[in-house]
């Protein structure tokens, strides 16, 4: 209890420094945030958090970028607490979206809407409506690699009414093997993420299987700093925050072992 209550603590003041930052920047108001709630990733970001009111791109590493299997599992159990307060909408060309996998991970499948668009064009535009959209909090697009005009017009739907715009990058299926998603130098996204599966760890009080755990790093952060981390997920009802920071990465290895884990929230 009181290794989750100084995580709190230290994610307010995260948050606050964050705002603070905004006003010395000269931002008007404090920008919206999704926390992770632990400082050693919300430090990353100037505004003490994920920024709502843009896009982001994620991509998988290795055969997730054709599967993206555990980049759509991270992204679900990312928007979890948005979920909470709008709809989350997902457009994809295949159908392979596994909802009860989401619900599994604690996401509110009643609010998830899923749409099947014909081809890449469709996706984008889908997603550009949705975001602009009352109601939904959240939208995620897969996509290959949009063209910058088509990322311009994404951040423009982000801003109309501050909702969260995520584009999962994948490749068509029988893409040549260690071949990554075609992307797009100069992308206008705040933030790009790559997610890959880690094995999972044994619970602390049982035997089997943990938690589900990522191997996540922060490749590019406009106005903040790149980082890596061992993540793991978090039950709803064990705090606000989704992720469980379990390691941080240095220079991509693994750092060593920590005596024990930090609670994010």
């Amino acid at each position: 209890m009181e290794c989750e209550m100084a995580g709190s603590r230290e994610a307010r003041l995260a948050a606050l420094r964050g705002r603070i930052a905004a006003i010395e920047a000269g931002t008007r108001t404090p920008t919206p945030v999704l926390p992770f709630g632990d400082p050693a990733i919300d430090g990353c970001f100037s505004a003490g958090g994920l920024p709502l009111g843009a896009w982001h791109e994620v991509v998988g590493a290795g055969l997730e970028g054709e599967t993206g299997a555990a980049p759509a599992a991270f992204i679900g159990l990312l928007l979890r607490p948005l979920a909470a307060t709008g709809v989350v909408v997902w457009v994809a060309r295949r159908s392979d979206l596994f909802a009860p996998g989401l619900a599994g991970l604690g996401f509110p499948a009643q609010r998830l809407i899923q749409v099947r668009a014909r081809d890449e064009a469709e996706v984008l535009s889908v997603l550009e409506d949705a975001l602009s959209t009352q109601g939904v909090s959240a939208a995620v697009g897969e996509a290959e690699a949009p063209d910058l005009t088509a990322g311009r017009r994404l951040q423009l739907a982000c801003e109309k009414r501050g909702g969260l715009g995520l584009l999962l990058h994948r490749r068509p299926y029988g893409g040549r093997a260690g071949e990554g998603p075609r992307t797009v130098s100069g992308s206008a996204s705040f933030s790009r993420w790559r997610i890959a599966p880690q094995p999972s760890g044994p619970p602390p009080d049982d035997i089997g299987l943990g938690p589900p755990r990522w191997r996540v790093e922060l490749e590019r952060c406009r106005g903040g700093r790149s980082g890596g981390w061992i993540l793991e997920a978090q039950e709803a009802g064990h705090g606000p925050h989704p992720f469980r920071l379990v390691s941080q990465l240095a220079d991509h290895d693994v750092a060593p072992a920590e005596p024990g884990w930090r609670e994010a929230g």
